[in-house]
């Protein structure tokens, strides 16, 4: 094996968004894959137009912490805040990826957990001020109930506010049935999985590579043999797709 190019000779679809597939694709094929890129979700802005997520912003000095789930996400809170840096409020992102539109936006973000999921940002998040304190989650429109849940349960008052939805792109026939035939697909949310698979008629291929517990324990439910990366992220994609190339 080409140690420079672990993955020459192998077939591996993208299932992202057409606007975030670029940075996992390029670093798949500079590693010698084959990609097909196959967007199975798009991103757009929630039901409201974003009016909910507008007046949170306006009002971002009465909440303690801004909690973002997604790069997504937190893009859309940098946007609404337009180069405000609130001086008593927190930002806490649940990965190294979500914080880079916070950070770009010359935000700090205070909490960064080293597990990038619900449960990690919750066994790091502070404990509450003795007075009570508020919280604005901004995340998708379908979501996991894991962290507002959480969060309420510590003791804090939790605003959920939908920051973008994920809707369903007209697909390609012929691309679908090259990526039918591709040696492994890879998945960066439960969302991806699901709606791949239906398109797809099943587990085709067999071999899931998956971004995080979420999105594995999904494929597994749907019959991929899994590949986790780790870290959750897309550098913990394409160790993991290499790793499973030299098996």
């Amino acid at each position: 094996m080409n140690t420079d190019q672990p993955l020459s000779d192998r077939t591996l679809v993208v299932t992202r968004a057409t606007d975030q597939a670029g940075t996992l694709s390029a670093a798949l094929a500079e590693r010698g894959a084959r990609v097909v890129e196959l967007p199975v979700i798009a991103i757009a802005d929630p039901a409201d137009d974003g009016a909910a997520l507008a007046a949170a912003a306006t009002d971002v000095d009465s909440y303690d912490w801004v909690v973002v789930t997604s790069p997504n996400g937190a893009r859309r809170v940098a946007d609404r805040l337009d180069g405000t840096i609130p001086p008593g409020t927190r930002f806490a992102a649940i990965g190294p990826r979500t914080a880079v539109p916070l950070l770009a936006a010359g935000l700090t973000v205070d909490l960064i957990p080293g597990r990038a999921v619900a449960e990690g940002l919750l066994e790091e998040f502070p404990p509450q001020p003795e007075q009570g304190g508020r919280i604005l989650l901004a995340r998708a429109e379908v979501a996991r109930d894991v962290l507002p849940d959480g969060l309420r349960a510590a003791g804090w008052d939790v605003d959920v506010v939908v920051a973008y939805r994920s809707v369903e792109p007209d697909t390609d026939p012929d691309v679908l049935a090259v990526a039918r035939g591709a040696d492994a697909v890879v998945f960066t949310a439960e969302s991806t999985v699901r709606r791949y698979t239906d398109l797809a008629g099943g587990p085709t291929p067999a071999c899931a590579i998956c971004i995080g517990p979420i999105s594995a324990a999904a494929a597994r439910e749907l019959g991929y043999t899994v590949v986790a990366a780790e870290p959750h992220s897309v550098e913990g994609l394409v160790d993991a797709a290499c790793a499973w190339a030299a098996r």
